[in-house]
């Protein structure tokens, strides 16, 4: 019988996630890195069409969570994933069991998900997370998932063994040394490699990821306006499609922030030349994560002898890296 391979990956942004293997190939989706509690589960009060979520339970409450999680939200919205042991908080185990209620197993025999470099480095907590993950969960509404082992992976190594995948070089791969590049939502993280293995001490993540160039020109279009401009999502559209942003029913030029915002990604490939230098004994540089649009120009000015390798829909690369690691 065929063992059962799932991959998530929750990242400060979205929870992305395997949903399910067709003819080989791995299906992904993803939703909002957001869970709100409340006591009960909502219920759909039967007027227009109901959200789209689920209502895990943990630890005494029951979190809402899924694509349409933003009808969920308070007034106040804590980011509660924004500091380095986001991984031991309520919020994300109920990001991961809702991607398991959308995968809709009823048991998983092998389960990888990711982590930043930083805090893949903190063996202990590797450990307790995986056998926090380990065993029976449930996902409200009388299901439940079996999970009988997981694996936690430093986030960027899934999108190698993707990159190699794809580009058919997995062989040549084993024998170069490598550097992935992965800017997320909050973390900037990147692993050096000799062939599948990481080196640790060249490998490292910090807090410049693309919440702080989002913060950069949500605070510019602040001080502008007068107002408490808090529209993060608006923002990154607009960075990402080229769209003009509308602020109190006029389009903005988000040009004039531009200059202040790209130093986010200077900054942390600055800090990451500390540990790779100028590159000179790395093959292959592969960039992915859901900021790649964003961080590729100030990654390219600092390694300008090297060919940048990116990869299609790169918020998936590592999960769907993940599924090919479990085979």
């Amino acid at each position: 019988m065929e063992l059962v391979v799932r991959a998530v990956d929750v990242g400060r942004g979205n929870t992305k996630f395997i949903a399910d293997i067709r003819n080989g190939e791995p299906q992904c989706a993803m939703f909002p890195s957001q869970a709100h509690p409340a006591e009960t589960a909502y219920e759909h009060e039967g007027w227009g069409s109901g959200r789209k979520t689920g209502s895990i339970p943990v630890d005494g409450l029951v979190y809402e969570v899924g694509p349409d999680v933003h009808l969920a939200a308070d007034v106040f919205n804590a980011n509660v994933l924004q500091h380095d042991r986001y991984a031991e908080a309520p919020e994300y185990l109920a990001l991961v069991l809702g991607a398991l209620h959308y995968m809709q197993l009823d048991a998983i025999d092998l389960l990888i998900v990711g982590l930043p470099v930083a805090t893949f480095k903190l063996k202990r907590h590797v450990a307790a997370l995986e056998r926090r993950l380990t065993g029976q969960h449930e996902l409200g509404k009388g299901r439940r998932v079996q999970v009988k082992r997981v694996k936690a992976i430093a986030q960027p190594a899934g999108a190698l063994m993707y990159y190699g995948l794809i580009q058919n070089r997995v062989a040549e791969l084993r024998k170069e040394r490598s550097l992935i590049v992965d800017p997320g939502r909050r973390t900037f993280d990147w692993i050096v490699t000799q062939g599948m293995q990481q080196i640790e001490k060249r490998s490292h993540s910090v807090p410049r990821g693309m919440y702080d160039v989002l913060h950069a020109v949500v605070e510019g279009i602040s001080r502008n306006t007068g107002a408490h401009y808090r529209e993060y999502e608006l923002v990154d559209t607009a960075l990402r499609t080229g769209k003009k942003l509308i602020v109190f029913q006029k389009e903005y030029d988000l040009a004039q922030h531009l200059p202040l915002a790209r130093k986010v990604p200077e900054q942390a490939i600055a800090e990451m030349m500390h540990y790779v230098g100028d590159a000179g004994d790395i093959k292959n540089i592969v960039l992915v994560g859901g900021g790649a649009f964003f961080y590729k120009p100030a990654l390219k000015a600092a390694f300008p002898n090297h060919a940048i390798q990116e990869l299609k829909e790169p918020v998936y690369a590592n999960v769907k890296g993940f599924s090919v690691c479990g085979f």
